[in-house]
């Protein structure tokens, strides 16, 4: 099969170059090197297209010839402040809504994209009394006062956190997640109009070798590696008892190479994580013991829009795509730490 990947010169993209060039795909990359991800020469990439998907002409060669896309094109990371609203919008929407409208003059019907688990919020939480619940945004006073759990918006009793399926509701609480719901939301709207198939892989806390590191953008995992890497101890926000599903980018890549096979009968969203929560003090403490590196420091400190617990129940892609998570933590974070 012909696949176009978009974005396939960066962290993810790579693994999943590797994954479907092992299943015999003929591939193709169209990639920006935006300066805020790529430091350094351009990828040696078979392939490698430099172009933005915003720009119809680029879009337009890119796509000549092609069966399937792979998108994985956008801005990432929680953002650093409200002016990177725009950056968020034109990158990933209007990107998305290109690429989409060439899809359509090209005659392509398949597309593979990279979601995300922020497009969740906070999930749900069960209450003692109230069952499952969706916690209200945090109060940037009880983030100040270190009180770090949400309540429950009925009766503010402790919640337990509970795994989240795709029928939970989208609840998106920052710059990135409202960018990713919307890019779900253009899929849908272009396989609808054209017949096409749209999958939408909702990726829980990607990790692993090549991730981008000394960027206000990066991923938890990176900037505590780069802190150890400096001979400083990981800084751990909140009280590092925040709950994810880090997932190994193999694991991650071998996803879109199922997803590639095995092409949606319309439009869905599966969620992709390992399926084992752990804390983000986990993973720091995990860097450090890997490393020989000092302990990691709990600081207090927090982000706004930032979620506390947000943990995937990837059932369905497991059923959907004959996928299956094989990378342990122990050797995924022993892996990155030698990277």
């Amino acid at each position: 099969m012909r696949v176009l990947v978009t974005g396939g010169a960066g962290f993810i993209g790579t693994h999943v170059l590797a994954a479907l060039t092992a299943d015999g795909h003929d591939l193709r990359v169209l990639d920006s090197l935006r300066r805020d991800v790529h430091r350094g020469p351009p990828p040696s990439l078979p392939g490698l297209q430099v172009g933005d998907v915003r720009d119809p002409v680029a879009l337009d060669q890119a796509l000549a010839g092609i069966d399937t896309v792979v998108h994985l094109a956008a801005k990432v990371g929680l953002g650093v402040d409200v002016q990177d609203l725009p950056d968020y919008a034109d990158s990933n929407m209007h990107g998305t809504a290109a690429l989409l409208a060439a899809m359509a003059r090209a005659g392509v019907t398949n597309l593979v994209q990279a979601s995300s688990m922020v497009v969740y919020g906070e999930g749900f939480g069960r209450c003692p009394e109230h069952g499952p619940v969706t916690p209200g945004p945090r109060a940037e006073s009880e983030l100040r006062a270190g009180r770090f759990e949400p309540p429950c918006p009925r009766c503010e009793r402790p919640l337990d956190a509970m795994l989240i399926a795709e029928d939970a509701p989208l609840d998106p609480r920052n710059a990135y997640a409202v960018s990713k719901v919307t890019q779900e939301q253009l899929a849908t709207s272009w396989a609808r109009s054209t017949g096409g198939q749209a999958t939408s892989l909702r990726l829980h806390n990607v990790y692993g070798p090549g991730m981008p590191r000394d960027t206000p953008y990066a991923g938890v995992a990176a900037i505590f590696l780069s802190a150890l890497r400096r001979g400083a101890a990981p800084a751990v926000f909140e009280d590092g008892g925040q709950r994810r599903d880090f997932v190994h980018v193999r694991d991650v890549a071998a996803a879109f190479a199922a997803a590639v096979a095995r092409p949606a009968d319309g439009v869905r969203a599966l969620n992709v994580g390992s399926g084992t929560p752990r804390t983000v003090g986990d993973m720091a403490r995990a860097l450090s013991a890997a490393l020989g590196g000092p302990e990691p420091v709990v600081t207090g400190a927090y982000r706004l829009g930032d979620v506390r617990h947000i943990t995937a129940d990837s059932a369905r892609a497991r059923a959907e795509l004959d996928w299956a998570p094989g990378v342990a933590f122990a050797d995924g974070t022993a892996e990155l730490a030698r990277a």
